[in-house]
């Protein structure tokens, strides 16, 4: 029935195709009918082994793609499984670099966004040393040491000794 619904022309054609034969025309006889009768059985054995292996073969078809969306799925998570491995990696050779900089779905937008963030962290530092170049803090309070009067005259001496000038 599944057969009549696809090519419903293909059956009356090969039904026309026994009527129109060049056979004798015998008249309606029982030897007659039952000869007809034997060729449209056989038509109808051999429609029947061809839908037969139509669904046997649609059947290996759809298992055929059960098992490729199996193994894409197999093949997606294991993918995303290595680039998170992979990222874990570049994090963890690159500590300097904040983990929000680092961020992509493939091993080249990785790589990428590294080096954007390298890029930036460099610019950052450049930045840095520029300021502390132009302040110069003098690092603690100089060593209180009394003043080396040794090459002093002893003149020089006593005016420093009672504080006046020179």
């Amino acid at each position: 029935m599944v057969d009549d619904e696809l090519n419903p022309v293909e059956e009356t054609e090969g039904v026309n195709q026994i009527e129109n034969q060049d056979t004798p025309q015998v008249e309606e006889s029982g030897e007659g009918l039952a000869l007809r009768v034997t060729e449209l059985e056989g038509l109808v054995a051999q429609r029947d082994e061809e839908l037969t292996r139509a669904n046997s073969h649609i059947t290996e078809l759809e298992q055929a793609v059960a098992e490729s969306e199996e193994r894409f799925k197999t093949t997606t998570d294991s993918l995303a499984k290595a680039l998170a491995n992979y990222k874990a990696m570049v994090m963890q050779a690159n500590p300097g670099v904040p983990e929000e900089l680092i961020n992509g779905d493939n091993i080249e937008s990785i790589n990428e966004s590294l080096g954007k963030a390298k890029g930036i962290i460099s610019q950052v530092r450049q930045g840095l040393e520029a300021e502390i170049q132009a302040v110069k803090i003098p690092t603690g309070a100089p060593q209180r040491v009394p003043p080396d009067l040794s090459a002093l005259t002893p003149r020089e001496k006593i005016q420093y000794a009672i504080g006046g000038k020179k």
